[in-house]
């Protein structure tokens, strides 16, 4: 190619508006007023440098070019100057305060989580993202959806890629517009990081530990973010996307999501007494080996040893199919294998692990029903809040109820029998987010353990398990849910295990007095 030529090729392609269409050269403004200061301040602080630049340059070519040596100029042969120092020291501490204000202004708002309207709690976990709504009974995972055969070209063919490539998921989190959403980040494995750009979000997700963050969203749209960790061997593949609504549409999703549970568990309840064919079986279980195993596994059940082992002719695959349900089931503590139970529905489970034991010639023979998945999780159908739904929503012939029980509210009882009864439901309805040793997951679900609450005022005590907390809406009200004598009794429990040790009973004569205030 001749010079010219080549002059006219790099010409029209820096002059190219294709070439240009694309690029952003500064942050985008973002779609809250929180990522709206955040780009205030980074143009500010812009600002200053570039005028910092200017003036230090300007002098610097002035010098060189007016009081060089060639010119005859003399040197200065001062030493010091104590007004230059005191200018030179001012000077940068009145930038810095001019830059420090408005910065430390926009981290205290991005650290206020008070009056969230909503909260979600946002598990990573290798490598997709777990929601869970406080205030909703719904939870679901979010998986990448975008096609394998479109990123998976180590032959050097693949599909063509589509407008969302890598960016893309089956079900994203689903939030109102103008409504503060308060998000719990956490991990159930390795350090991940959930970031939203436009909602100048970015919270690192570690194991064992809550951190908080907010938004609130001015536009319904779709936004797209990614884990901005380093968090393993899928990390590219662990996408984010947010699903702002109106608050009418946000309503009917809540209502769509209803109907989805109690359809789903209907599905449960009946696949415990269908017997799935092998075709249907291995069909459904290579669908969802590829989505969610393959990654680790391999299609072909080679594996990744030693972190992720061979499927093919393994111990696990043709041993004893108890095992084999228990691993998928509950996963395999200390390695990289999760438990897909809150994943995947009991028929799920069942064909995948009906495919891993026929698939890549294993050919067991083995077709695993759900019924044999529920017998080997511990019958997890017979009390699970869907199936509950279900079958709610399921027409039943009428049945003569019995009345409950009334509730004795002037019986007295022993330290002894509060105690025991406070710590089955204290395991049952606090110990996912207060831990049995009750040191809680900081900050958003505090220390019981010489926990201000339990080693404090009583009747804030009562008051908060009763009413929850308006200003940390993850402590919910539990007077709908526990009765009166429970609520008496793991208030004394919490008062007196850990070594809080403070002597009070409560009685359910007390917590009748509160509720009536």
């Amino acid at each position: 190619m001749n010079r010219r030529n080549l002059g006219a090729l790099v010409t029209g392609s820096i002059l190219s508006g294709s070439a240009w269409a694309d690029s952003q050269l500064n942050l985008t403004q973002g779609v809250t007023e929180i990522s709206r200061q955040v780009y205030d301040l980074h143009m500010l602080v812009l600002y200053i440098c570039t005028a910092i630049g200017i003036v230090v340059f300007a002098a610097m070519f002035w010098s060189m070019a007016f009081h060089r040596h060639s010119k005859g100029v003399k040197p200065a042969t001062f030493h010091e100057s104590t007004k230059v120092e005191m200018l030179w020291t001012a000077i940068p501490i009145l930038i810095l305060i001019s830059m420090a204000v408005p910065a430390t202004s926009t981290l205290i708002d991005m650290e206020n989580n008070d009056d969230a309207d909503i909260t979600v709690q946002i598990t990573g976990s290798q490598w997709k993202w777990h929601y869970k709504y406080f205030d909703q009974d719904i939870e679901f995972y979010s998986v990448l959806s975008t096609p394998r055969e479109q990123y998976e070209n180590l032959d050097g063919s693949s599909a063509a890629k589509g407008e969302h490539y890598l960016l893309e998921v089956d079900k994203p989190l689903v939030i109102p517009v103008n409504k503060k959403v308060r998000f719990l980040i956490t991990s159930d494995d390795v350090i991940h990081s959930w970031w939203i750009p436009a909602f100048a979000v970015k919270q690192d997700a570690n194991p064992g530990f809550i951190n908080e963050a907010w938004t609130k969203v001015d536009e319904p749209g779709i936004y797209r973010g990614q884990c901005a960790e380093l968090c393993g061997k899928d990390h590219g593949f662990m996408p984010i996307v947010v699903d702002v609504r109106s608050e009418a549409d946000y309503a009917l999703w809540l209502k769509e999501q209803e109907m989805l549970i109690a359809q789903a568990a209907a599905a449960e309840k009946a696949s415990l007494s269908a017997e799935a064919s092998m075709d249907e079986l291995m069909q459904l279980g290579e669908q969802l080996y590829i989505a969610n195993c393959a990654a680790c596994h391999q299609i072909n059940g080679a594996g990744l040893p030693p972190a992720f082992p061979a499927l093919k002719d393994s111990p696990i695959a043709l041993g004893d199919v108890n095992a084999h349900i228990d691993i998928v089931y509950n996963g395999k503590a200390g390695t990289g294998m999760q438990g897909y139970g809150k994943q995947f529905s009991l028929k799920e489970i069942a064909a995948v692990v009906t495919y891993e034991r026929n698939a890549w010639g294993n050919n067991t023979g083995d077709a695993v029903q759900a019924s044999q998945v529920n017998a080997v999780a511990g019958d997890v159908s017979a009390d699970s809040e869907p199936v509950k739904a279900a079958a709610e929503a399921t027409p039943a012939a009428p049945v003569a109820e019995e009345p409950a029980a009334e509730e004795d509210l002037n019986k007295v009882y022993s330290m002894d029998e509060l105690m025991a009864m406070g710590e089955q439901v204290y395991n049952t309805s606090c110990v996912a987010c207060h831990q049995p040793t009750g040191l809680g997951l900081p900050p958003a679900f505090p220390a019981l353990k010489g926990g201000a609450i339990t080693t404090g005022d009583k009747a804030g005590h009562i008051d908060m398990v009763l009413n929850g907390s308006a200003k940390n809406p993850a402590m919910q009200a539990f007077k709908a849910q526990l009765t009166k004598t429970q609520i008496a009794a793991v208030v004394t429990y919490e008062r007196n295990a850990w070594g809080n040790n403070t002597g009070d009973l409560v009685q359910p004569a007390d917590i009748d007095a509160a509720s009536a205030k």
